[in-house]
């Protein structure tokens, strides 16, 4: 157990580690030219200054009674960051909808569809293949858990943060393994997204297919892909008035609508237990007790944007504010769920680890090369590159790639590429799938939900490649 007072000096730790991760970057070329945030760097210094790297040689040198021989960081400080992830993940996931203009569905349809399809038949075949490799390898041979199965998902298209809101989720079920493979497999999708995606986009170049041609101009460089649709003059002067009469700081204004949205999702969280539970829970079928409440914040968020838009109360918040506080709570999540990584469970499943990576990969390499040009009917190599980044590591990575090969945002990949995400992560990459996954592999078994993610990929592919069809056809008309 700990006291208040751990928890300050826990979360005064992570922040003087970020710093120590920021001079680290900065100064190792090697982590420049990956794109490796700060928190990142600064999760794996506390992992090698803890017990199981520092602490371990300590011990093996001078006993295990030696001064740091657990490690730089006393056991309160420890157990704090272990229970962090699960907590600051449901606000990054509250956060990505706050502020942002929601479009009309038929508005982000008809500019994103193609990308919808590609993004989802990348995310769908990472089930197929992660079921295909637990049923006929990793379950036989290797004794893993059936639910192995989803972490090519969770990791690669859910990125960090969403491995470590998964953590409670696969203990519960009893997948004690799952969070440190969930971790590390994030690791090596996000270190493998931009090594394949530099050496893609290098590629590209060479045989023409970038079809983009970057502006001499100096001016054409600006484009920032954080803009948002230009705000009326009327919610300008409001917030501005908002701010002069404000008597409390504008980011816990901001913080309280985080709140709301937490608030909201676990209301409805709780609401599904409670029918699961006079329905078909009675029969023993349980899968809402186990979802996590990171993707019911990311709909509680939802909620409130609609809310305060159906009011006309947009001025109440600051979307810049917003992205900062989500931006802060993922660095935590980094940072305390790559410090409490165990290392012996790595160690003890190398060789599914090491299967995991290598599929995880090749699905998202091949599917790209030979499904992008056949489902994005323009620009497919601008466009895809994004969709490749964010189902190897985290959106971040997907607007790195995509700056690589169109900085002066030529093909319009960036506004497709946001649009996207609206009818992407509420199912995927963290959404509402990618939590039940693992309960329903664990209560049906894999091969019904094979079959199930097999449907579902099948339908994503002939409907991006009939899409592909439909738009290149009414372009040859007009």
């Amino acid at each position: 157990m700990f006291q208040l007072i751990d928890v300050f000096f826990a979360f005064i730790t992570i922040a003087l580690l970020v710093l120590v991760g920021r001079f680290v970057r900065q100064r190792v070329k090697l982590l420049r030219d990956l794109y490796l945030p700060s928190s990142i760097v600064a999760g794996v210094i506390a992992l090698l200054l803890g017990p199981q790297a520092l602490g371990a040689i300590v011990s093996a040198v001078a006993g295990s009674e030696a001064p740091f021989a657990q490690g730089l960081f006393p056991e309160t400080i420890r157990n704090v960051w272990s229970q962090s992830p699960s907590v600051f993940i449901n606000v990054v996931f509250a956060t990505l909808f706050i502020g942002e203009s929601i479009p009309s569905p038929r508005d982000i349809w008809r500019k994103a569809s193609p990308q919808v399809a590609f993004g989802q038949t990348l995310a769908w075949g990472q089930y197929v293949v992660g079921l295909l490799l637990a049923i006929l390898i990793l379950t036989p041979i290797f004794g893993m858990s059936p639910i192995a199965a989803s972490l090519i998902e969770v990791a690669f298209e859910g990125g960090h943060g969403t491995a470590a809101g998964m953590a409670e989720t696969f203990n519960n079920l009893g997948f004690t393994a799952g969070p440190d493979l969930a971790l590390g497999l994030a690791t090596v999708g996000i270190v493998s997204g931009i090594i394949a995606g530099t050496m893609l986009a290098d590629w590209a170049r060479k045989t023409g297919r970038i079809q983009v041609v970057r502006s001499e101009d100096p001016e054409a460089g600006s484009f920032d892909s954080h803009d948002r649709p230009t705000e009326t003059q009327t919610i300008r002067v409001a917030r501005a008035r908002l701010m002069r009469d404000l008597l409390i700081d504008p980011l816990s204004l901001n913080l309280s609508f985080v709140g709301l949205a937490i608030t909201i999702g676990w209301l409805i969280l709780q609401a599904l237990i409670y029918l699961e539970s006079i329905t078909w829970g009675r029969a023993g079928v349980e899968l809402f007790s186990y979802v996590p409440l990171f993707p019911i914040a990311l709909i509680g968020g939802l909620i409130v944007q609609l809310l305060v838009e159906r009011t006309g109360r947009s001025y109440l918040i600051s979307r810049p504010l917003i992205e900062r506080i989500g931006g802060v709570a993922l660095d935590v999540t980094i940072v305390t769920a790559l410090a409490s990584i165990s290392l012996a469970v790595l160690g003890s499943n190398l060789g599914p680890f090491l299967i995991l990576s290598v599929a995880g990969i090749a699905w998202n390499v091949l599917a790209f090369i030979y499904l992008g040009p056949r489902m994005l009917p323009t620009f497919w190599f601008e466009r895809g590159i994004g969709d490749l980044g964010q189902s190897m590591g985290v959106t971040a990575t997907g607007l790195v790639l995509m700056r690589m090969v169109d900085p002066d945002n030529r093909s319009g990949a960036f506004e497709s590429f946001a649009y996207k995400q609206l009818l992407f992560e509420p199912i995927v990459g963290g959404g509402l799938f990618t939590a039940a996954a693992p309960l329903l592999i664990a209560q049906f078994g894999s091969v019904p939900v094979l079959l199930l993610t097999i449907g579902i990929l099948a339908f994503w592919l002939v409907f991006g490649m009939y899409n592909f069809k439909r738009i290149a056809k009414s372009s040859q008309v007009v």
